[in-house]
């Protein structure tokens, strides 16, 4: 769309003209904005010179456009008083519409970035929007019949891009018949009945919407769009019933073809179903074009047919072996391993050595479904997943460049020869596309190359996780088992030095020799030594220090800016000099960006193939480090076993003591026989001389006063040192109870 200077005069009352957007047939189109509100409107002003026929198709589009509301198509808005009177004819009405800011197709088109189409994403949208204002017309029982990229406008919208239909100037109300037989629209997207003159019904617009789908497929029109109508008509009316397209070959030969030309920038999944659409909507026949109607629903077979495309789910795995891109179709409940099974078969990699990885290093989630990966995604923008290979050892050695389209072929070869500027613009388009591929790709896989990176990154975060436990296990083992044979230590000294005057069991002298050399060796499984020489850290910061790891396109972004402006300055040649000329620089550009790509694509390999090493070292070292770990707490449960056995060899001490010491009698003291004194109750602490009472003396010793008072003193001071043993034996008894041995009983419980 055009833009001009303003002037002070192009104001009315509140509303300034801000910009003339474009001109048509019937008169011109302004985008007025209010001086306070900053409302803009786009205001269309009929001609004064317009025929009385023309006269009363703009007062039909003013009807046509005041009735309907659908958000692909532009609406109308209430003429500005100010304007009704100053603005255009007197007899005739000004139109106001909303206004969309975005520009029309044909500028979208005539973008050099969009030489060879547009995006998946932007053409997805396209057909959505359009299809969806067309159906809503067809409805209402209205023929745009003027479909073409400049009746197509964009609006930005809550973040998305919407494309409205505009100009409803020729667009023609169905009648009775549903037929009509007026000549109108512009010719290179106009139905053939048409151009004939003949009868025609909606499925003229079929035509000219399948013809701009094309254009925004691959940035050309399907049939001839630089021959001469009259020829066009004579040549393509031949094309077969699933012919979708006709070039004009570099020897001037017209082929056919029922396929959607290469290059362009669909995924193949997307561009089977397209293809098989387009040949459905572009039938010279227009009683067959468009597949009839469907019974059931009473809607057009083709807009059925477009409607299970635009539903459809793709997701595209980018293969970092062989760099080519796999796109399946899923459906919202596919598993996981059904794309597994899919891979097997077309990359032949097994299905145990598949690695799949989203961009931000994520492995995908056997437990998820494909389509709810999918289902995150805002429009058709679909996730790319990474697929590689865990067998392979120098990873990304056949990945292929991508195919150079046969027209940049053959300039490579003959650069020299001399084309026509048609030629040359068609040739130059492609060469400028190839190029920004060739940084497209390497981009992709370097994105790849990040992913494996972010993968790496997070297997080495688990790995220290998992080493960090094993040590602080190892540190804990190895403070328990020195405390054990500590204290193993300490009660064989002690046993060895009570066993001439106490208790001696060979038995279990030995028991507690072979626990302090089994707790020895359980010190051995808290090793984690050899494991650390097997550390990965020093070669991950060396992965992530290598310049390669960075961002390396710079060299090919160079050359594609080199190649595009090259493009525009011959697109914007004056048509004077648009005459023969060689392909000789352009040629220079797409040579250069094929080798550099090559060599970055070598050293992208080789990092690759050292961060999947670093990789595969690390997950054969988990499985160690979690043998080492499970075995260090079996150590722990052996020595927790072996504290037990020792504990009840102690307390079995114990009782053998205390047995002992109720049975047997003091060392040294005198067997009284018969004159056996009764057994005395001591209250424990009390250890004094007691004297016994007279009537226990035996009686022979009662008159003998001298004799019989040595005897009972000597039976005092025996019963004293009886006396005064048990006591010490019940404090050591004491003693032992009051300590803390509710360790014992929850390493017990812990062993159960």
């Amino acid at each position: 769309m055009a833009m001009s200077l303003v002037t002070t005069r192009d104001v009315h009352g509140m509303w300034e003209l801000k910009e003339r957007l474009g001109s048509g047939g019937f008169g011109y189109v302004c985008m007025w904005q209010h001086k306070e509100t900053l409302e803009q409107k786009a205001v269309k002003t009929c001609r004064q010179e317009l025929s009385p026929k023309n006269r009363m198709r703009w007062c039909q589009e003013i009807q046509i456009m005041e009735r309907l509301n659908h958000p692909n198509v532009v609406s109308s808005r209430e003429v500005p008083e100010e304007m009704k009177k100053s603005l255009g004819p007197d007899d005739l009405p000004l139109l106001a519409m909303e206004y969309c800011s975005g520009g029309d197709l044909r500028r979208v088109l005539s973008n050099p970035e969009n030489c060879c189409g547009m995006k998946e994403s932007d053409v997805m949208m396209a057909i959505s929007d359009i299809a969806s204002a067309v159906q809503y017309l067809h409805k209402n029982r209205i023929i745009h019949r003027d479909l073409k990229p400049e009746n197509i406008v964009l609006q930005t919208q809550d973040e998305r891009v919407l494309y409205k239909i505009i100009d409803l100037g020729y667009a023609k109300e169905l009648d009775q018949g549903s037929l009509c037989t007026s000549f109108v629209g512009t010719l290179q997207y106009l139905a053939p009945e048409l151009f004939e003159g003949q009868k025609y019904t909606v499925t003229v617009d079929y035509w000219s919407f399948a013809t701009v789908v094309f254009e925004c497929i691959t940035g050309y029109r399907p049939f001839l769009p630089n021959m001469h109508p009259v020829q066009w008509h004579r040549i393509v009316r031949t094309k077969g019933k699933h012919d979708i397209v006709a070039i004009e070959e570099m020897n001037r030969n017209i082929k056919f073809s029922s396929h959607i030309p290469i290059p362009h920038n669909l995924n193949p999944v997307l561009t089977g179903h397209l293809e098989h659409w387009l040949q459905l909507v572009l039938c010279w026949n227009p009683s067959e074009r468009g597949g009839g109607i469907d019974t059931e629903t009473g809607r057009p077979n083709g807009f059925l047919i477009l409607d299970t495309i635009l539903r459809s789910k793709t997701l595209h795995v980018l293969n970092m072996v062989s760099g080519d891109i796999l796109a399946y179709p899923v459906r919202a409940e596919e598993s996981l391993e059904a794309l597994h099974l899919r891979l097997e078969r077309d990359a032949h990699i097994p299905l145990a050595q598949q690695d799949l990885l989203l961009d931000t290093g994520i492995a995908l989630d056997p437990r998820r479904s494909i389509g709810s990966y999918l289902l995150e995604q805002t429009g058709w923008n679909t996730p790319m997943v990474y697929l590689f290979d865990k067998s392979m050892q120098e990873p990304g050695g056949h990945i292929r460049s991508p195919r150079v389209p046969d027209l940049v072929g053959y300039i490579v070869a003959e650069s020299k020869v001399l084309l026509t500027y048609m030629q040359r613009r068609k040739a130059w388009g492609q060469a400028y596309h190839h190029i920004r591929g060739l940084r497209e790709h390497h981009s992709r896989l370097q994105q790849g190359q990040r992913a494996a990176m972010l993968s790496l990154l997070r297997h080495n975060g688990n790995l220290t996780k998992l080493k960090n436990m094993a040590a602080a296990t190892s540190h804990c083992l190895q403070a328990k088992v020195e405390f054990f044979r500590a204290s193993v230590n300490l009660d064989l000294e002690k046993y060895g030095e009570q066993t001439s005057t106490g208790i001696s069991s060979e038995k279990l002298h030995s028991a507690w020799l072979e626990m302090e050399s089994e707790a020895a060796l359980l010190l051995l499984e808290g090793d984690l030594s050899e494991l650390d020489e097997m550390c990965v850290q020093s070669k991950i910061v060396e992965l992530q220090r290598s310049p390669n790891a960075r961002r390396q396109a710079d060299i090919l972004e160079n050359t594609e800016v080199k190649a595009l402006e090259l493009y525009r300055e011959l697109r914007e040649k004056p048509r004077e000099e648009r005459g023969y000329g060689d392909c000789v620089e352009m040629v220079k550009l797409v040579v250069q960006a094929i080798e550099n790509h090559s060599k970055l694509m070598k050293e992208l390999c080789m990092l690759l193939g050292k961060i999947l090493a670093c990789k595969q070292e690390i997950v054969a070292l988990v499985p160690r480090l979690e043998s080492s770990l499970e075995r260090m707490k079996q150590s722990e449960r052996t020595l927790i076993a072996l504290q037990e056995k020792r504990q009840k060899d102690i307390w079995s001490l114990l009782k053998i003591a205390m047995s002992k010491s109720r049975q047997s009698p003091p060392a040294g003291s005198p067997v009284l026989g018969p004159w056996s004194i009764p057994p005395l109750t001591v209250p424990p602490g009390t250890t004094q001389n007691i004297p016994l009472p007279t009537e226990c003396w035996p009686k022979t010793y009662c008159g003998n006063g001298g004799e019989s008072m040595l005897l009972v003193a000597e039976g005092q001071k025996q019963i004293s040192l009886s006396l005064e043993l048990i006591q010490n034996l019940q404090d050591q008894s004491s003693d032992l109870q009051s300590l803390d041995w509710s360790w014992l009983k929850n390493s017990s419980a812990n062993h159960n």
